[in-house]
Parts: structure tokens; sequence; C-alpha cells
């Protein structure tokens, strides 16, 4: 299960395979200040992993993806324009499809934070989005991938 939005207010330790806060949402969870997220946000992602026993893909400027063990990875691609609308439901799809696929949770998180990113640099054009149309650049780059 990918869990996101409103959904993280409801999820428990163990239930969910990934968790997809941005830097707010994740302060609510750990009853914390967002600006301490905000200021450290490996600390905050590998504490959030543990204590939820889930892979936490803490959304932001770079995106990280925490294990419950610790190990992280940091994704840099994308743009500041996917802090709009729709663009986390995107992502939120993108690594539930690669769930369903059989990636791991920590994979798919990663794997999807990179296509998620790779699609929204590849529709800006260095402005603002639309989620729609993010959508459908993740089909493009995964071809472009794999060619």
């Amino acid at each position: 299960m990918v869990a996101d939005a409103d959904a993280l207010a409801h999820v428990r330790p163990g239930q969910a395979a990934v968790l997809t806060p941005h830097a707010g949402e994740l302060a609510t969870m750990l009853a914390e200040e967002r600006a301490d997220i905000e200021a450290r946000p490996l600390h905050y992602a590998r504490l959030a992993a543990e204590r939820y026993q889930a892979v936490v893909l803490l959304k932001g400027r770079r995106t990280i993806i925490a294990r419950p063990d610790g190990r992280t990875r940091v994704n840099t691609t994308g743009t500041a324009w996917l802090a709009t609308a729709g663009a986390g439901d995107v992502l939120g799809g993108v690594v539930g499809a690669l769930l369903a696929a059989g990636l791991t949770p920590y994979d798919a998180a990663s794997v999807g934070a990179w296509l998620h990113g790779a699609a929204a640099t590849l529709v800006s054009d260095g402005g603002p989005l639309v989620a729609g149309e993010l959508a459908m650049a993740v089909s493009e780059v995964v071809r472009e991938v794999l060619e």
C-alpha cells in the first residue's frame, strides 16, 4: 500500500509499504516542527521509516527515500514545479504501479521518484506543469529509458 496526503494521518506502524509525505505532513506524523524537518530531512525521513516500519519517501527539493533499517537514497530529478495540485497523486500512482509489478517498496519508491522527477523535467520546460501532462509523460520517460 502507498499512503499519501490525508491517509498519512491514519497509518499505523507496519500498515503501509510506502509513505509519501512532504515536510508539513511528516511534521504532523512525527509531532515535530516543519522547520526542523526541512532543516534535517535525512534524519527525519530515517526516523519516520523506523517508527512506521515502512519506506518513507519524503518529497521535497531533493526527495529522500528511507528504509526502516536506515538505508537511504536521495533522488535529484525533478523541478520546483512539482509542488502543484495532483503531482503527488501521480507519484503515488507510479509507486503503486511499480509495487504491483513486483518491485520491493524501497526500489518502487526510488524508481518512482526518479521517473516522476524526470517526467516533470520533460513537461515543465522551465515553467508550470499540469498533473495530467505529468502523468502522460511518465510513459514517455519509461520508453526513453528502455530504448
